[in-house]
């Protein structure tokens, strides 16, 4: 399997270092090829994202991305557009070790990835502007059965429906209905659904009541980062952008210029990143393994400096391998 690896800039080269690094632990034959993209690429080639960067990752099974800094949205943005990645996926995941308001959690968010305000779509008159949102039925029901055969594949228990439909009537409503139709495919699983405001403040006080959340694009982006800090940040956080053909993985977290080439970055979330991969590529039980190589380090107490430990990034990868042959 071809994967087609973007460093990109700052920490991003670093944790990807780390990454591949676990990843070539497992033998699994994959087939890395490393890309440029990013404010580098800018620089040195007039565009932030390549024209053959991008062709290679149409051609990919892939994508693993690092992090870009202030070309992000030409980069990731553009990437996902041009790949049709249409899910988000967000897990938050409390890890033993790392300080957090809720030990034990566990949800997964599910953004749809293609609609919403973040289509771009602003105008600006006369000292006024407006945005247009677009929300579709055929999308909808797409990111609505998305959560539900992941709730399925994953053996989680419930889907949970974000919206702002007694507002928004006819975008959210769509939403709505949308998700209300396709859980009716799925008896084994429970639906509900709550307005986006009122999600917010359950997710600080009773977060547990969630499983897997299924949320339009801004609302989503939203969310996401909230269940983040409730875990102990972005540090940790991994995610993916799933498409019919190629995905991209990347972490959560940006650039990090002012750690850049210290050596303290912390890799966790793009190891983790690389795990979500393996696991959308069929290698299910490796994936686990890579996870749980985390989860044992982290837990023994061998932390970055972020999570209140004193390992180098290349420190912290070594106990990380030294954790996965363990496992094996």
């Amino acid at each position: 399997m071809k994967i087609a690896v973007i460093p990109g800039d700052g920490i991003g080269k670093e944790v990807m270092d780390s990454a591949i690094a676990v990843l070539e632990e497992l033998d699994l034959k994959l087939d890395f090829e490393f890309y440029e993209a990013g404010d580098e690429a800018l620089k040195k080639y007039g565009k932030a994202l390549p024209d053959e960067t991008l062709e290679a990752c149409k051609r990919s099974d892939a994508v693993l991305f690092g992090a870009a800094g202030e070309t992000a949205a030409d980069v990731i943005v553009r990437l996902r557009q041009e790949l049709e990645t249409f899910a988000n996926v967000r897990p938050a995941k409390a890890i033993r070790g790392v300080k957090c308001l809720y030990p034990g959690l566990d949800i997964v968010i599910v953004r749809e990835n293609t609609e919403c305000l973040y289509k771009g779509w602003e105008f600006q008159s006369d000292g006024s502007a407006f945005a247009v949102r677009l929300i579709t039925e055929k999308a909808s029901e797409r990111i609505a059965r998305f959560a539900f055969e992941l709730a399925r594949r994953e053996g989680r228990k419930k889907v949970t429906a974000l919206h702002k439909a007694n507002v928004m009537k006819k975008t959210c409503g769509i939403f709505r209905d949308a998700c209300r139709r396709v859980s009716k495919e799925y008896g084994d699983i429970i639906f509900n659904e709550y307005y986006i405001d009122a999600a917010c403040m359950y997710l600080v006080m009773d977060p547990f009541r969630f499983d897997v959340i299924v949320t339009t694009n801004m609302f989503g982006d939203i969310v996401s980062d909230l269940a983040a800090g409730l875990v102990g940040g972005l540090g940790i956080a991994p995610s993916a952008n799933i498409g019919e053909k190629v995905s991209i993985f990347e972490p959560v977290h940006g650039a990090a210029f002012d750690i850049a080439g210290k050596g303290i970055a912390n890799p966790s979330a793009m190891i983790l990143t690389s795990a979500m991969m393996l696991r959308h590529l069929g290698f299910r039980d490796e994936a686990r393994k890579v996870e749980m190589a985390v989860e044992k380090t982290i837990a023994e107490g061998k932390k970055t400096p972020d999570l209140g430990g004193n390992l180098k990034t290349v420190e912290f990868t070594r106990e990380v391998i030294k954790s996965l042959k363990e496992l094996k």
